[in-house]
């Protein structure tokens, strides 16, 4: 395949605009923004899980709170209605007894009752304070969240911005290039990579591999409008004055 030394050269400039196409495309794939966005996800969801966590105990607390206070509020009720049986003077001795016991008795089970709330109810504030702290730790996460989006996206629009720019670079450059030539250099940077690269001091910018002296040799004594190819890799090798031959 034959094509002129300056149209040869210009394959580098081609090769540079890949490689920077491929180095966008990498950091789209790695970029720091959007690992940070997904971790501040993962967070924002931990948060969120934490504070309804709070709140369904919250719920079970104050169902708790409402059934002891009706508990409390019918023994009040059974005692009250003992008193008033005792005050009364309408029931007998046996049945005097029974009722002072059984006051004796609701007094005893009231008192455990309103222990027990005073005790949930104390549950229920420190609830509640862990509540109001999960809820400010769900709106900074939130906060860190938004903010990492926006930092994604500047540098995801960057990056949009960077492509646009190669591949109209591409565009206009690929148009210099008889169309066998272009194939070669295409399907070869798919394979591996790198399409073309510089023939310097008798190494290939595409591999690192230096050539030995006989490949050199031949390579010197190739038509300068010959196409020439790395024995190695198979990238093309752009020849100048500085390739060592």
């Amino acid at each position: 395949m034959n094509a002129e030394p300056s149209i040869q050269s210009k394959l580098l400039d081609l090769a540079a605009v890949d490689a920077e196409l491929t180095r966008i495309e990498h950091r789209r794939k790695v970029l720091p923004e959007e690992q940070e966005v997904r971790g501040l996800e993962a967070e924002r969801t931990a948060r969120k899980d934490e504070a309804v966590k709070v709140e369904i105990s919250i719920d079970d607390l104050d169902r708790d709170t409402r059934k002891l206070e009706g508990e409390i509020d019918a023994v009040r009720k059974r005692e009250d209605r003992d008193r008033g049986l005792l005050t009364g003077g309408s029931v007998g001795a046996k049945q005097l007894s029974e009722l002072q016991h059984e006051l004796t008795s609701l007094e005893r089970r009231r008192k455990v009752l309103e222990d027990e709330l005073i005790d949930v109810m104390e549950q229920r504030e420190a609830a509640s304070a862990a509540h109001d702290h999960a809820g400010a730790n769900l709106d900074k996460a939130q906060d860190d969240l938004v903010d990492a989006e926006r930092r994604r996206d500047d540098a995801v629009a960057d990056l949009d911005v960077a492509q646009q720019r190669c591949e109209s670079d591409r565009a206009a450059l690929t148009g210099l290039f008889p169309a066998d030539l272009l194939a070669v250099y295409d399907k070869q940077r798919l394979a591996n990579g790198v399409g073309a690269a510089l023939l310097q001091a008798r190494r290939c910018g595409a591999c690192r591999i230096e050539l030995d002296r006989g490949e050199i040799s031949r390579i010197g004594q190739t038509a300068p409008n010959v196409v020439v190819r790395c024995p190695e890799c198979s990238a093309i090798m752009v020849r100048t004055k500085h390739s060592g031959l």
